[in-house]
């Protein structure tokens, strides 16, 4: 699949700023801090800015409200429904962190349930797709939710520090959410690389009994949206050495700065180096959703040879 700038932005940047808006429903940030103010606010702009990548995408952006109707069947509709209704209780509680410098619990704990469930939603868009079979499994939304969680935590721990807190609590946590989340895409990997594919030249011509089956040549000569957008190719050697990078660069990195953080108590080695760790966070996060999409392979291509 094409791995398109915008739909990986979207999944990073709305995927760490709900992340981060969870970690802040649940309170465990001082509200009084003006750290915190801005925390919610920045993860309010990740999200905004995470679902306005995302149009991009789209032929019609201005048409992106019809995907709305669908939510009963779509899991695509379900996500768009849920973001913007996650909207009212994130907005309701930055406006009493950040004005009037206080959590209000209903609030704080409605938003980082709803803030988990438009993850998931997310992720069962690419689930529940069966033409792409590396993606039909449930590791995909484990792994979203992990990384959501990992990115919160992470970017918790730099504003836990830049409080004048001690970031043990949030660093420790962080480090867990980190681990936990290269494990399940390790496990991910694992399948994605041994699959034997369901759908082939062979089952879908039902002529696999007398032998291999291959095309003579292309239905086509020119590219058309299929063989753009579907036809995206890396590879292997190249993508064991991108997922190595990432899990280095996503979490070795950040666990042993986080490490640093946690345990240098307050002041300026903790805030340095859990930003460098948020850095790396995002970064090996960047890599493995290129991944996510370059990787796969969708089972229209059997029609054009892939």
């Amino acid at each position: 699949m094409h791995p398109a700038p915008s739909i990986i932005i979207f999944t990073t940047l709305s995927g760490m700023g709900y992340g981060l808006a969870t970690i802040l429903g649940l309170g465990l940030l001082d509200p009084g801090a003006a750290a915190t103010k801005v925390a919610h606010v920045l993860a309010l702009a990740m999200i905004a800015g995470g679902l306005l990548s995302s149009t991009l995408h789209l032929g019609n952006p201005q048409r992106a409200w019809r995907a709305l109707s669908q939510w009963r069947s779509s899991w695509l509709s379900r996500e768009g429904a849920m973001s913007l209704a996650t909207f009212v209780p994130l907005t309701l509680s930055a406006w009493f962190a950040v004005i009037e410098g206080r959590y209000v619990p209903t609030l704080g704990l409605l938003g980082a349930a709803m803030c988990a469930a438009t993850v998931y939603c997310t992720a069962m868009i690419y689930a529940s797709l069966r033409a792409v079979q590396a993606w039909n499994t449930q590791l995909t939304p484990l792994c979203y939710l992990l990384f959501a969680a990992a990115g919160g935590l992470t970017l918790t721990t730099v504003f836990a520090a830049s409080s004048g807190n001690s970031a043990w609590l949030p660093g420790i946590l962080a480090i867990v959410a980190i681990a936990a989340a290269w494990i399940a895409k390790n496990l991910w990997w694992t399948r994605q690389r041994t699959l034997v594919p369901l759908s082939t030249p062979e089952s879908a011509t039902g002529l696999g009994n007398i032998g291999r089956v291959r095309l003579f040549e292309r239905p086509h000569v020119n590219d058309n949206y299929l063989t753009r957008e579907m036809g995206f190719k890396v590879a292997r050697k190249h993508a064991v050495k991108l997922s190595n990078l990432a899990m280095i660069a996503g979490g070795a990195v950040p666990i042993a700065l986080l490490a640093i953080a946690a345990f240098s108590g307050a002041g300026a080695v903790a805030i340095v180096a859990s930003a460098l760790a948020a850095a790396c966070c995002t970064l090996g996060i960047v890599v493995e959703r290129w991944l996510f999409f370059a990787e796969a392979r969708h089972a229209v291509m059997n029609f054009y040879g892939g």
